[in-house]
């Protein structure tokens, strides 16, 4: 990995109403512009997440001289971080940013010069399946897990060292289920711990109770608008349960769909050497 070009720099964001100058931090692994291979832009979940886990993806630079950039959206990381504005929904919109899958398919279904394909990567197409999904998995965990999970919400003590213990074993089984929890995905939530800004506004405390604005979002309805060809990806354990992706399966005209059998919803990081080869072939083909 030392003999990667690396680069690092900030990007001017103006943002109305931020009250304050404010900048993107990025990474870009490889050389840009690439005389044969566009670039690969990776967009981090959460919302409110940051990079760290997703840096795994230099090995498509290593491997196959793909270059690829990482970055920390607006909020958290190493970008401007705007803790004043916590809580508020008219700030913290769709139109201002998005995250992860949900960035991605919002941004394809505006057909924007330049996309020449599409990675959707164990995203829900709605927040409505996601929270059915969720609900579903919850009914697999152990009953005295489900009552401490059950008892915080109902008391909105969702701060609570049970309710975050609860929390955790569905994470273990449906969030990353390698074991010891790879210190990359540990940063990530790290970060969203020290400034839960973001993700507590527009999600809520954890990956399934969902509280904030995006609670009604879905882009279901615009996913026929998408004419890049897509990479649909998920874990068979994954959050993002065949239900709740299965919408981009069935409405965007040229999509592929893969599965990682031994994955729950970070595959980059539970089957990395698979999932190279299957983003590889599909960015070739």
């Amino acid at each position: 990995m030392s003999s990667l070009k690396v680069r690092e720099g900030e990007a001017d964001f103006n943002v109305p109403g931020a009250g304050k100058p404010c900048k993107t931090w990025y990474k870009v692994y490889g050389t840009l512009p690439h005389p044969h291979n566009p670039p690969l832009v990776v967009l981090h979940g959460g919302p409110g997440s940051t990079h760290e886990y997703l840096d795994i993806l230099s090995e498509l630079t290593r491997l196959f001289d793909v270059p690829v950039i990482v970055y920390d959206q607006l909020g958290n990381g190493r970008s401007t971080h705007l803790p004043e504005k916590n809580g508020d929904v008219d700030f913290w919109t769709v139109q201002l940013f998005s995250w992860g899958g949900m960035l991605a398919s919002e941004f394809a279904t505006r057909q924007p010069k330049g996309l020449g394909k599409l990675v959707i990567a164990d995203s829900p197409a709605s927040m409505a399946l996601w929270v059915k999904a969720a609900n579903e998995l919850r009914k697999e965990l152990p009953k005295e897990v489900q009552d401490a999970l059950n008892k915080h919400e109902a008391a909105n003590t969702t701060t609570d060292p049970e309710y975050i213990a609860a929390t955790n074993e569905f994470y273990k089984r449906h969030l990353c289920r390698l074991d010891p929890m790879p210190q990359s995905l540990v940063d990530g939530l790290t970060w969203m711990e020290k400034d839960p800004t973001v993700y507590s506004t527009m999600n809520g405390p954890n990956e399934f109770y969902i509280t904030g604005s995006l609670r009604t979002w879905s882009v279901i309805d615009r996913l026929h608008n998408i004419q890049a060809t897509t990479l649909l990806i998920n874990g068979r354990y994954d959050e993002a349960q065949d239900m709740v992706v299965e919408p981009f399966f069935q409405h965007i005209p040229k999509v592929r769909w893969v599965q990682f059998a031994d994955s729950a919803h970070v595959p980059q990081l539970e089957e990395t050497e698979r999932f190279m080869q299957v983003v590889w072939a599909f960015l070739r083909s």
